[in-house]
């Protein structure tokens, strides 16, 4: 998923020493333990939509009384020692008499909003990887609802999950995670402002990396928080400022981290559990410190949904609660290097002292973005980006 694109690059450092200790912890919790057992072996597929795009289906050689098919973004399953899926995989089919079957589709969310559009069956039951932005996306271009809103009751951990991290007000995208968008800053070069106003002073001029928020998620993040900072009709004026006092722009979170990481500046948009990474790989932390402007970082949560079609309501259902569970909540946050949805979670001690939280967390809502966040990124782009 393009959000987390860092993830990708770094989570296989984080795991080396971070991942088994959380495996660890949820292996007393849980029936069997992460490195054995049911769904061992694995075989894999092409799948390939209407539309073109194509991806993989991961799913097990063993018989089972039913399958439950999950589509997901390919980082969710890519590493076997260090993405959330392969483990969710295990520990639910060692509990539950259900196969899990993994679809990464190329195109993500866009494969299946193509099939609806061409009136044919999605071919999943679940997704796992919405936000906020994909569910505009997609009530935008459909007609009929492609998912289905969680039914009252239906899943006992529900209630767990943090109020400020809802984002769906039809209730079908329930939280499993969030990231917060953050600056990481080099103080053996530099300081950091407190304040976005900070951001101007002439001290900090040349400092900052940030990514194009029409091509970057972290980007667009960002330029969220700046509209929450300075208001609709403010923000465009501070960018200006922010290109005077000689910000850079790049397309993506791994342009624009790989140039902080060569001292092309000693400032990047990043996200609030950098010093997870830098910890596991032994860096110097004072080159990966943390800071909250305004005292806020920009939540950006991922969430599941059950598809409208799926005969497989009650599966889906068990496995969304079970993701929501105090100790799968924890392993999800350790191993996509984020944080829990909900209140009960206990992250293992070496991930906690790391990973930084905000004292306070600022998100646009379903509401306020639907109808604008188009508006406001293209205001961004025609003012900024051409010049």
């Amino acid at each position: 998923m393009t959000q987390f694109n860092y993830r990708v690059m770094k989570r296989r450092v984080f795991l080396r020493s971070a991942g088994v200790g959380a495996t660890a912890l949820v292996a007393g919790c849980t029936t069997q333990q992460a490195d054995g057992g049911a769904g061992s072996e694995t075989s894999e597929s092409s799948t390939t939509g209407g539309d073109g795009s194509t991806g993989t289906t991961t799913g097990t050689t063993e018989s089972s009384s039913e399958t439950l098919r999950v589509a997901t973004y390919s980082a969710f399953v890519d590493a076997p020692s260090s993405s959330p899926g392969p483990w969710l995989k295990e520990q639910f089919e060692s509990e539950f008499d259900t196969t899990i079957e993994w679809q990464t589709p190329e195109n993500e969310l866009n494969y299946f909003i193509e099939r609806q559009l061409q009136g044919v069956d999605p071919g999943a039951d679940l997704y796992v990887g919405l936000d906020t932005n994909m569910l505009i996306r997609l009530d935008e271009k459909l007609n009929d609802p492609l998912f289905a809103p969680v039914e009252s009751g239906a899943l006992s951990n529900r209630g767990d999950v943090k109020e400020s991290l809802e984002f769906d007000p039809q209730n079908r995208a329930v939280p499993y995670d969030t990231g917060y968008i953050s600056l990481v800053y080099d103080e053996t070069q530099s300081t950091a402002p407190e304040t976005f106003d900070g951001l101007l002073d002439p001290e900090f001029e040349g400092d900052l990396i940030t990514q194009n928020p029409t091509s970057s998620a972290t980007g667009k993040a960002f330029l969220l928080h700046t509209i929450k900072a300075k208001g609709e009709d403010g923000y465009l004026d501070y960018w200006q400022r922010l290109k005077d006092n000689g910000v850079r722009v790049l397309g993506t979170w791994e342009d624009s981290y790989t140039a902080y990481s060569n001292g092309e500046a000693p400032m990047v948009v990043s996200y609030s559990t950098d010093q997870v990474y830098a910890n596991a790989d032994g860096a110097d932390l004072r080159k990966h410190q943390i800071r909250f402007l305004n005292g806020q970082g920009y939540a950006n949560p991922e969430g599941m949904a059950r598809f409208a079609d799926t005969e497989n309501v009650e599966t889906a259902n068990r496995f969304m609660d079970f993701l929501l569970r105090p100790e799968v909540q924890a392993e999800i946050a350790v191993r996509n290097v984020q944080f829990p949805a909900t209140t009960t979670a206990e992250l293992p001690e070496e991930f906690a002292k790391y990973a930084r939280e905000p004292e306070e967390a600022v998100t646009f809502s379903y509401e306020e973005l639907k109808g604008n966040l188009s508006e406001w990124t293209d205001a961004w782009a025609r003012q900024f980006a051409s010049k």
